[in-house]
């Protein structure tokens, strides 16, 4: 078996970067505050909380100095909308959840700030470059997968056209190849696809499926979740909270710990740091959660070799 990373690698499997060139601030004692933020997920998702906790402590408090504007993102229409709309109400930060919405805030604003996390930032086109690019993890993703599931010779990808870039995609078809596994690749463009994508990729014969990182795909992981237990069909997530969410198997940095990276950009700027002097940061910790209950229910029996590199266990 191949020796697998463990949360003590250190990939450049998704950043964060400040990217606009607005102005710098100072804290005030006697101003507000304001930050735009455009997310996937409504107001009020436990992901947000992470972030305004984290404000908190430093201390933009909502309500007495700070003001966060939230909009949703999905279609690209509505995404550039919604840029448009927090454009107009000239936040201190533009935080943009993805690559679909920092290119949109990129497009919108060139004097706010724009903070966001991104898969490939460089891929991407959002910043020229990266001091320490790392490896990369969707390769590292699907060999796990092949790990786990070794009977599969038919596999499938979920990937959003508008994230998933050609180094990406040839990287889990190089890590698929290399195990003479057959590998399809499902783009999926909007969330009323995603149901009907999982159940063509089953019917087409693949056995296991990996969910590429998306702020669409995630924000619509129940879908995902309860499609693959319907169907019987093992996945693996690029993050962590999903295996514990009843996913099969994940592999990347928790979620949580990147949106506590991104307030400590956040405040940052807010406290006078010039955006152009503010490095593009990359997680650092990885792990590998398996979920044995699902695992169970699939029918699968996981390699104890495979176990003791796992970081969490779910039983």
């Amino acid at each position: 078996m191949k020796c697998l990373p463990t949360r003590r690698a250190v990939l450049a499997a998704g950043a964060m970067t400040v990217v606009g060139h607005g102005a710098v601030w100072a804290q005030e004692s006697n101003r507000t505050y304001r930050l735009g933020v455009l997310a996937g997920l409504p107001r009020g998702a436990p992901q947000s909380g992470v972030v305004v906790a984290d404000l908190g402590k430093a201390g933009f408090i909502v309500g007495k100095n700070l003001i966060i504007d939230w909009r949703l993102q999905g279609s690209p229409e509505q995404t550039t909308a919604s840029v448009a709309e927090l454009v107009r109400l000239a936040p201190d930060v533009l935080l943009a959840a993805g690559t679909l919405g920092m290119v949109a805030a990129q497009a919108a604003t060139r004097t706010i700030p724009i903070l966001g996390i991104a898969d490939d930032m460089v891929a991407s086109g959002l910043v020229p470059s990266l001091a320490h690019p790392g490896a990369n993890l969707t390769g590292i993703s699907m060999e796990i997968l092949m790990e786990l599931v070794p009977a599969s010779r038919h596999m499938a990808a979920l990937a959003d056209p508008s994230v998933a870039g050609p180094a990406q995609l040839a990287a889990l078809r190089s890590a698929a190849a290399s195990r003479s596994v057959v590998l399809w690749i499902y783009p999926v463009h909007g969330p009323e696809e995603i149901a009907a994508i999982v159940g063509a990729a089953q019917a087409a014969g693949a056995t296991a499926l990996n969910v590429l990182a998306s702020r669409m795909l995630d924000a619509n992981r129940k879908t995902i979740l309860d499609r693959c237990a319907a169907l019987n069909l093992p996945a693996i997530y690029q993050w962590p909270e999903m295996a514990e969410e009843g996913g099969f198997a994940a592999y990347g940095p928790r979620y949580a710990k990147m949106l506590r990276q991104l307030a400590r950009q956040v405040v940052k700027v807010l406290h006078g740091a010039k955006p152009a002097d503010i490095p593009v940061e990359q997680p650092t910790e990885f792990e590998l959660v398996i979920n044995l209950k699902t695992a169970k229910a699939l029918g699968l029996s996981i390699p104890y070799t495979i176990l003791a590199l796992a970081d969490e266990v779910i039983e």
